[in-house]
């Protein structure tokens, strides 16, 4: 077909043709490797999140093993149950603590759930018999004498099915193995295994009393109208101790989790986008280069401008939507690894995505080819017919305003579509825009470094250097994405862990490593004797209130009217008050006074001591009145003290103080902490046994599994930056592609001249690695600032240089980039000197 028919088809016949044309040469393949990877990122991520959602949504009333609950630190009143009753509705009612176990391994801290014969009223649930033995579903929980726990807790007890095991003043056989229960969390939320029981069993184990800390939850099932009514007549009658909660707001801290994480999992692929941006730029320019003979012909033909200029976009459009689908299947893929490290966060069996994150993908890809490609290939719109005859007219020389201005302003649409939050965004956006002007200098300098090195340089370490300086565009490209996916990796997986072991080696010698708590009153006193009896005198034990904060002042609390997270989390939960005479807790160096003065020994005047820290959070002042409901009732007294509390000191410490007369009426249990070296863990089994109601709290233990739980999320972030040091890869072949002509006029050359391979081969070596070697330098600089400025300016920590980070990001970076840009480049030294001058000709 000649080129004037061709011009009389539609413009989408004429992108079909041209699309083809050039996928066929395999001028598009890096171009839709870039877009892919970009895409892939986005689905990947959005394929999991959705797969949460999804669950969370299809669960229902599972959530809740109910249609609705009442939930709190007290029973719901027998009154809320007639009511229900009254309605039609079906009830059932929960109880949960925390409590340790006892084994043949020794003691284990659980999550003791105690349940009657009515639960679930929604949902069912999933037993094992043995370890590999198959679920089977039942629909009531335990017979009494019978526990059914999860298979950790076998493994952690070293037990088996049938064993005896300690709970409280009795002991219960294990029954099954727990594999499911419709409303419990996952991993993120409960660190302790979960053991069930009947509530036939609670009395005989002692651990419950009027002043313990539990979770109680009264379940409601029915018909949607009762349902409705109920909740309809509850809420004017709730008080602040308890929560009314349905399945839409079942798991409030699975929500926050899944948005979090979901919010970051997803910004984080937006450094994919930047880096795989310039890949998408450089091919580009790439595909520009290729495509100018045939438009010089066009335009001879009397193709206009306007008509160029739909042919392309459409073909940019067309070209899109087939790479966006292909990286939304790769994504699809993708998610397995991020359903493999958070899915036991959320422990639910996960249902198929839908197919809102392919949408969301394709618009992403389309999004980004356009803001990063659309300003190079516009140049194919101004050239000149006489470009058929003339070659050395070259290409028309492209605009770098239009190109930055197109990728910031793709890449501010997609923050703030991802982000979700304007304010969010521009904070984003002006931390990229700083981060990356920063780094963009820093390369710079660094290139011009390794410029005035290759003066003084002789043989391949000259010809390697100097090639790298003569393309500051892309030695900036290549060596800013690398730096950004090292410098992600290197703060995930080496100045985290510095950071952690900084803190834990400057804990105080001797710090707390051990918690009681639920010590009752009666207790008090033979506890701190048996304590005594083992040395441990240094014990101090401290009464523990719960209340909730409901006014400050006048004014009401919501957690819904404060903005800041931790506020509103702090708001939303009940407290820990204390009370104390001086100098119980004011004369400890860990609990200093800073503002106000603290009451003296038998002072009966109404007041309250705050830590500061919490003061400033939610905007209480020296003087402001706060009201408590605890036990029922509200507490109110001003502000008369702030203080200085160091909670690295692992010493029991409370936000929230008063004299004993004004709380010392109130229920109350105690908690105590102490230390405990590894040589007399066999007091903990005789502390258990004299004491059975009381919570024991490993620290050492728990803070194995926080690192547990957060490793897997770190695990999540790393995946995702994986993306990143793949898109660095790409930019890098993408410059070699861009540059290819050059290179191979270059070696043709040099070859003429007497070069060999080996030569040609070294400089291309020391090209790349010094290429790896700057990017992981830079990347090393930026890491170990940021975990200066952690350590130092947020958390307080003595900040130390850590070789192993340099040897990692340095000698790594250099290793990687330059073997993979030394094979990209290989295929240009195989061809004899005369047949590469005739093509670069």
């Amino acid at each position: 077909m000649t080129m004037g028919a061709l011009l009389r088809f539609p413009t989408w016949r004429i992108s079909l043709r041209l699309l083809r044309r050039d996928w066929r040469s395999g001028e598009l393949y890096l171009l839709a490797a870039a877009l892919i990877l970009t895409v892939a990122a986005v689905t990947a991520v959005g394929f999991f999140t959705d797969r949460i959602e999804s669950a969370m949504v299809r669960q229902g009333g599972e959530l809740l093993a109910a249609d609705l609950a009442v939930d709190g630190s007290s029973r719901p009143p027998d009154a809320y149950l007639n009511q229900a009753v009254s309605l039609g509705l079906e009830s059932a009612r929960t109880l949960e603590f925390p409590s340790v176990v006892m084994g043949a391994a020794g003691a284990q801290l659980v999550q003791v759930k105690v349940v009657d014969a009515a639960y679930p009223l929604r949902g069912r649930l999933r037993l094992r018999d043995g370890v590999t033995d198959p679920e089977r579903t039942v629909e009531q929980g335990p017979p009494a004498g019978e526990v059914w726990v999860e298979a950790r807790l076998l493994r952690l007890l070293e037990a088996r099915i049938a064993d005896p095991v300690g709970l409280g003043e009795t002991r219960l056989r294990i029954g099954a193995i727990l594999s499911y229960e419709p409303d419990r969390g996952g991993n993120l939320v409960n660190l302790a295994p979960r053991v069930l029981m009947n509530d036939a069993d609670l009395s005989a184990t002692g651990l419950v009393s009027e002043a313990s800390r539990v979770r109680h939850r009264l379940l409601l099932a029915g018909e949607v109208d009762a349902v409705a009514a109920f909740s309809a007549w509850l809420k004017p009658r709730l008080p602040a101790n308890l929560t009314l909660v349905d399945g839409r707001t079942a798991r409030p801290e699975f929500e926050s989790a899944l948005d979090r994480a979901s919010r970051f999992l997803h910004l984080a692929t937006l450094v994919t986008l930047l880096v795989a941006g310039s890949a998408i730029a450089l091919a580009s320019r790439r595909l520009v280069e290729r495509q100018i003979d045939a438009v010089a012909i066009m335009r001879c033909l009397g193709a206009p401008q306007h008509l160029l200029l739909r042919v392309f976009l459409l073909r940019l459009v067309l070209f899109g939507l087939v790479a966006s689908l292909l990286g939304s299947l790769v994504g699809w893929v993708g998610q397995r690894g991020l359903v493999a490290a958070l899915a036991d966060w959320f422990g639910t069996d996960l249902p198929a995505a839908s197919l809102t994150p392919v949408v969301v993908g394709v618009l992403t890809g389309l999004i980004a080819l356009l803001g990063f490609a659309v300003p190079p290939l516009l140049q194919l719109t101004r050239v000149s017919p006489l470009r058929a005859l003339r070659r050395d007219l070259g290409t028309p020389r492209a605009s770098a305003a239009a190109a930055v201005l197109g990728a910031l302003l793709a890449l501010a649409l997609l923050v703030f579509w991802q982000a979700g939050d304007a304010v969010l965004a521009g904070q984003l956006l002006a931390g990229v825009a700083l981060t990356l002007v920063t780094l963009i200098l820093a390369v710079l300098g660094l290139v011009k470094a390794a410029s005035g090195l290759a003066g003084r340089t002789r043989g391949v370490w000259r010809l390697g250097l100097a090639a790298l300086t003569r393309r500051p565009t892309f030695a900036v490209l290549q060596i800013a994405g690398f730096g950004l996916g090292i410098l992600a990796l290197l703060l995930l997986a080496v100045v985290r862990v510095d950071l952690l072991e900084t803190w834990r080696q400057g804990l105080p010698e001797g710090a707390p490593n051990q918690f009681l708590i639920n010590i009752q009153p009666q207790e008090v006193e033979p506890l701190r004797a048996f304590l005594a009896e083992q040395g441990i005198a240094q014990a101090e034990l401290y009464p523990m209130i719960r209340g909730r904060l409901i006014r400050i002042g006048e004014r009401p609390v919501n957690p819904s009217d404060y903005p800041n997270p931790r506020a509103e989390s702090l708001v939303a939960r009940e407290f820990n008050l204390s009370f104390s005479d001086a100098p119980a807790l004011a004369g400890r160096t860990d609990n200093r006074l800073v503002a106000g003065q603290w009451w003296a020994a038998g002072e009966t005047a109404p007041q309250f001591s705050l830590e500061q820290g919490l003061a400033e959070t939610l905007g209480i002042q020296l003087g402001d009145r706060l009201t408590f409901f605890v036990s029922g009732h509200e507490v109110s007294a001003p502000v008369t003290s702030l203080r200085e509390v160091r909670w690295d000191s692992f010493n029991v410490n409370f936000f929230v103080v008063s004299p004993p007369a004004l709380l010392g009426v109130e229920p109350a249990t105690y908690i105590t902490s102490f230390h405990l070296s590894a040589d007399r863990e066999a007091v903990i089994p005789a502390l258990i046994q004299r004491f059975p109601s009381v919570t024991l709290l490993d620290v050492d233990a728990l803070l194995t599994q926080v690192r547990a739980v957060v490793d897997r999320g770190v695990l999540a972030v790393e995946y995702v930056f994986l993306f990143t040091l793949a898109a660095g890869v790409l930019v890098m072949f993408a410059g070699i592609q861009a540059s290819l002509a050059e290179r191979r006029a270059e070696h043709g050359i040099l070859r003429t001249l007497g070069a060999g391979r080996n030569a040609l081969l070294g400089s291309l070596a020391v090209e790349f690695t010094a290429a790896g070697l700057l990017a992981g330098f830079l990347a090393s600089i930026f890491a170990e600032v940021t975990g200066w400025l952690l350590a130092e300016q947020l958390f307080g920590l003595q900040f130390s240089f850590n070789p192993l980070l340099w040897v990692t990001g340095v000698l790594g970076s250099g290793l990687l980039i330059g073997l993979a840009g030394t094979l990209a480049t290989w295929p240009l030294l195989i061809r004899p000197p005369l047949q590469t001058l005739r093509r670069a000709a």
